[in-house]
């Protein structure tokens, strides 16, 4: 959420900046709200000062015996009146925080602005696509002569975009899911295992809430009104909401693997099939909370950690530093992890690294305190680290041979019993 404050004071600047992510935004109708809720305060504040002079005026009178039938009428006035504006102050209350809560964060001053993906700037490329001497073949295949997964059964008991992991499929997703813990945590990361399913203020806080509302798997019954996370991020921002943190505990570095839930609209186009859209999958996610100070070295410091997976898996990626308009909502720098993958032929994200700024920490209200100091705002980043699906793609494509065969690279092979290879089944 962002700074009313700031708005008030930089109300054009703010909304040319906003109006890079989505040019259609406006701060006219946040502007009038404010305004009238202003007004709406600074009158009652006034009418209650009028009350309590009344009040102290009937008491002097009635000590000397005076008639205070006049003073009693304007006392019920000034309450019938304060009622009233009370009443509409918590409408506008409403209105405006509705208003505020669906603009995006501002996007940082360098980062590049344009609506089109396509003008999203590589910095940087590691290791080169891989130059197959045979026809490569789609994960899909490779899963079929391999036996990894089970989309007809994943369909039979959920319906399209559930897929299932068997044999070595499960096995490598778990490989790969305990080899990323394992770098996270030597890079200073604290291993959390979060609840899948949040509370709605938690989702609120997060950003989800309301702007993603369809976007997501709820539960409703007349127990429970929970949302499954579309990502651990959401459960680990929510791990601080209503606290303050000290100065000397930040910053705090976590991580956590969690399956994840998304809707995803309409049907996958044919390069999309298997693994690539699903409406489960898994995610290891790395999250911190730090002073604003530090917040753009830990940035660097998790896309760091992002790459170290894939430099140990010898996958070729880039990183793409997103413009404004292909950022995230609640971001105000994104960098884009990105493999290749030879079924698509094309790049597809693994990793996502965001500077949230004070966005999440204003609305799920997470602060830190200096000794003696007012409390401010935390600052939180998060960053996949990695999302499983397309990163398995990837290891199978890359790793095939021209038999059908799969190396595994040898990170993980002591998660596999020092297996070095999944062979075609017979």
């Amino acid at each position: 959420m962002l700074d009313i404050k700031e708005i008030r004071e930089n109300r054009l600047e703010i909304e040319r900046r906003l109006k890079t992510k989505d040019a259609s935004i406006s701060l006219n109708r946040l502007c009038e709200l404010d305004q009238q809720l202003r007004e709406v305060k600074t009158r009652v504040e006034g009418l209650k000062a009028t009350r309590n002079d009344c009040s102290k005026r009937i008491g002097e009178k009635k000590r000397n015996g005076e008639d205070v039938a006049d003073l009693l009428k304007e006392m019920g006035d000034v309450a019938e009146e304060i009622h009233t504006l009370d009443h509409q102050e918590t409408e506008l209350e409403k209105l405006f925080h509705t208003e505020l809560s669906q603009l995006p964060n501002i996007p940082m001053a360098d980062v590049k602005v344009s609506p089109n993906p396509a003008d999203n700037v590589v910095i940087k490329e590691w290791g080169k696509k891989r130059d197959f001497d045979f026809a490569p073949k789609h994960h899909l295949e490779l899963g079929e002569m391999c036996q990894l997964f089970d989309f007809k059964r994943g369909a039979k008991i959920s319906g399209a975009g559930w897929p299932v992991y068997r044999g070595m499929g499960a096995r490598l997703e778990w490989a790969l899911l305990n080899y990323m813990i394992n770098v996270h945590i030597k890079n200073g990361f604290e291993q959390w295992i979060p609840p899948v399913l949040v509370r709605e203020e938690i989702s609120y806080g997060a950003g989800q809430l309301p702007k993603f509302r369809n976007q997501q798997f709820k539960i409703t019954d007349d127990d429970f009104n929970l949302f499954l996370i579309p990502t651990a991020e959401v459960a680990l921002n929510g791990l601080h909401s209503d606290e303050i943190l000290t100065a000397e505990e930040l910053p705090l570095k976590y991580v956590a693997y969690t399956p994840c839930f998304r809707r995803e609209a309409g049907a996958a186009g044919e390069k999309e099939r298997g693994l690539i859209r699903v409406h489960q999958f898994n995610k290891v996610e790395m999250f911190i909370f730090c002073r604003p100070e530090e917040s753009a070295q830990m940035f660097d410091s998790m896309i760091a950690s992002a790459e170290e997976i894939l430099q140990g898996l010898g996958i070729h990626y880039r990183n793409m530093l997103l413009v404004t308009g292909d950022m995230s909502y609640g971001s105000a720098r994104t960098v884009d992890v990105e493999v290749f993958l030879p079924g698509q032929d094309r790049y597809y994200e693994v990793s996502s690294v965001s500077n949230c700024t004070d966005f999440q920490a204003r609305r799920s209200q997470i602060r830190y305190r200096s000794k003696g100091d007012k409390p401010e705002f935390v600052h939180t980043l998060n960053g996949s680290g990695l999302a499983t699906s397309r990163l398995m793609v990837s290891l199978l494509e890359n790793n095939q041979q021209a038999d059908g065969s799969i190396d595994i690279p040898a990170v993980l092979q002591s998660y596999l019993g020092g297996i070095k290879k999944i062979e075609p089944k017979k």
